[in-house]
């Protein structure tokens, strides 16, 4: 068997069998297959697709490349959040501690950001301390300690979908369908989760852009969970413009820290996180109405529990939980620039990518796996859409370390925001829930 003829067949729109399968995953990871040749057969794949088995198959075969974590006597009650990424999206953040003290076993496994954001590892690494670069022993041990870990991918935790993430985005293929369903459900499989949520985000500041896509994806992922034997719900979110006010790690980190002692209780980012503990309470037959697992969940924020977790989390990894308390313990920016609307009236629309844009010239993502970041700097939203401003009221805050970046960040920002004299419209954050059990046929 030659890789190249694997290429060949993909481009023609074949299916691959299993063993063809296995051959791609091995040949990537002993060196036989080149960068280039994987990097020609993940195009073909993108314009040719795969069927559900064929990506079943691929999925399984990712999550085997490596070691398994195997949470003996809680096997089967591990919950994992995964998103597929968006702007100041810090729900994970907040929704694994508040899950963690409802006394259920969360693990969280993800890369670090590429492209347009940064990940969920890269905003914790911007607490002083804070080690998400976790052995596997120490990722079980500490779920049963504390019911909760958010961990950096390991090296030998589905590796062929480690070296495949880095390939997605140099090719300019990282947002396949069948590629992102399988290298999501790769990582899920091989850090042990059995109960699983996705967030498919959709709009501008997201790899799908319409709620459409959105919808194909998330059951894409659904029926590989089934073909797999595992529990997936999917949840089509909107990512038309940032979650929260707060776009940067840093300041994601304490917006997530300001929701988690209850000074943040309404809007997208407590609406999402109630949302996506509710389907898992609901989902572990926890609950099995909305209305008292919210009031439960809320009850949690207000008793300090969510808040006291999130601290046990920081300092069982090693970070300096002052920060809960004390933010100035945090690296801080050289400069703080707060910049004024041009006019009057209500914001329509804050356009996610280029807030996205604003990010990266700031220095507070990277583009390639090496890129370092700048956890200090980002951008913050005074104003969100369906708000009034006045000209000359401030609009958004520039976090920065220097003043060629602010200006580059700032004209971004100014062509992100959208105002007009009449209220918009509310649209729904939630598109669509989906999920699937024996019975169903997705």
């Amino acid at each position: 068997m030659k890789f190249i003829d694997l290429i060949e067949k993909k481009k023609q729109g074949y299916t691959h069998s299993q063993e063809e399968i296995d051959f791609i995953v091995k040949s990537l990871m002993n060196g036989a297959a080149y960068d280039y040749q994987v990097s020609a057969w993940l195009m073909a794949v993108y314009f040719k697709g795969m069927t559900d088995n064929e990506t079943a198959c691929f999925t399984e075969a990712l999550a085997k490349s490596g070691k398994t974590i195997d949470f003996g006597e809680l096997k089967g009650m591990i919950v994992d959040k995964h998103s597929t990424g968006g702007v100041g999206d810090k729900v994970t953040i907040t929704l694994i501690p508040l899950l963690a003290s409802a006394g259920i076993p969360v693990a969280k496994i993800a890369d670090k950001g590429l492209g347009h954001c940064a990940g969920t590892v890269d905003k914790l690494e911007a607490i002083p301390g804070f080690n998400t670069n976790l052995e596997p022993e120490k990722i079980v041990s500490q779920v049963k300690d504390i019911n909760a870990v958010i961990a950096s991918q390991a090296k030998d935790i589905a590796p062929a979908d480690k070296k495949l993430y880095v390939l997605r985005n140099t090719s300019a293929t990282a947002d396949s369908e069948a590629l992102l369903a399988s290298s999501i459900v790769s990582k899920k499989i091989a850090s042990g989760a059995d109960n699983i949520i996705i967030d498919v985000k959709y709009g501008a500041g997201a790899f799908m852009k319409t709620p459409e896509d959105a919808v194909l994806l998330s059951k894409r992922i659904v029926k590989i969970g089934k073909i797999l034997n595992k529990s997936i719900t999917a949840v089509v979110t909107s990512m038309e413009e940032p979650l929260g006010r707060a776009v940067g790690n840093t300041l994601e980190v304490i917006e997530a820290v300001e929701f988690l002692k209850g000074n943040i209780t309404a809007g997208d980012l407590a609406e999402l996180t109630y949302a996506f503990a509710s389907i898992i309470l609901m989902q572990l037959r926890y609950y099995d109405n909305e209305t008292e697992v919210r009031n439960y969940l809320k009850g949690l924020i207000e008793s300090g529990q969510a808040l006291n977790k999130f601290k046990e989390l920081i300092k069982i990894q090693g970070g300096d939980a002052d920060v809960i308390e004390n933010y100035d313990k945090f690296s801080l920016p050289a400069y703080k620039i707060e910049c004024e609307s041009k006019k009057s009236g209500y914001i329509q629309n804050i356009n996610a990518s280029r807030i996205a844009k604003a990010l990266s010239s700031l220095g507070a993502s990277r583009d390639s796996a090496f890129g370092e970041i700048d956890y200090s700097t980002g951008v913050y939203l005074n104003k969100k859409s369906g708000e009034f401003v006045d000209k000359g009221e401030i609009l958004y805050t520039i976090y920065s370390n220097d003043e060629e970046s602010t200006r580059e960040a700032q004209r971004f920002c100014d062509e992100a925001f959208s105002i007009n004299e009449s209220r918009p419209a509310h649209n729904n954050l939630i598109y669509e829930i989906i999920k699937t059990n024996e019975d169903d046929d997705v």
